[in-house]
């Protein structure tokens, strides 16, 4: 199997998730590095705000979802999931093959360079406003 890295630094979150989806479905082996760089185009009130509420729907002592974390790189990889197929077994398959982390080494990492949009927020910013 192909193993591809991707270096998360100034990516476009939606951009790098749907790249990183397609390759996950072929079945290639996928790391996201440098996930706390990542930008997300939006206002930032209103992304933090979205992510509370959908963390708040599981509280109030459910052992039910939906489970929201609070870490980088579980973030990101709890979106990517969303562009999965998981009630499909490629899809399941697929989302195993999926590794992020927070650093790491960007050499002979993948990195996309798109246009930054005008109002965007990092990963690192939202994960801080969940705390």
């Amino acid at each position: 199997m192909v193993k591809i890295i991707y270096d998360g630094e100034g990516a476009v979150f939606g951009r790098l998730a749907s790249v990183v989806a397609k390759d996950l479905l072929k079945g290639e082996n996928v790391d996201v590095v440098n996930c706390e760089k990542i930008i997300i185009s939006g206002d930032k009130k209103l992304l933090a705000k979205k992510i509370l509420t959908k963390r708040e729907m599981g509280s109030g002592g459910s052992m039910k979802g939906p489970k929201y974390p609070r870490v980088a790189d579980k973030l990101v990889k709890r979106m990517i999931r969303g562009m999965l197929p998981r009630d499909r077994a490629k899809g399941r398959d697929a989302f195993r093959n999926l590794k992020c982390y927070v650093g790491g080494k960007s050499e002979g990492a993948v990195k996309l360079n798109h246009r930054k949009p005008m109002r965007f927020v990092s990963v690192e910013e939202i994960v801080r406003l969940l705390k």
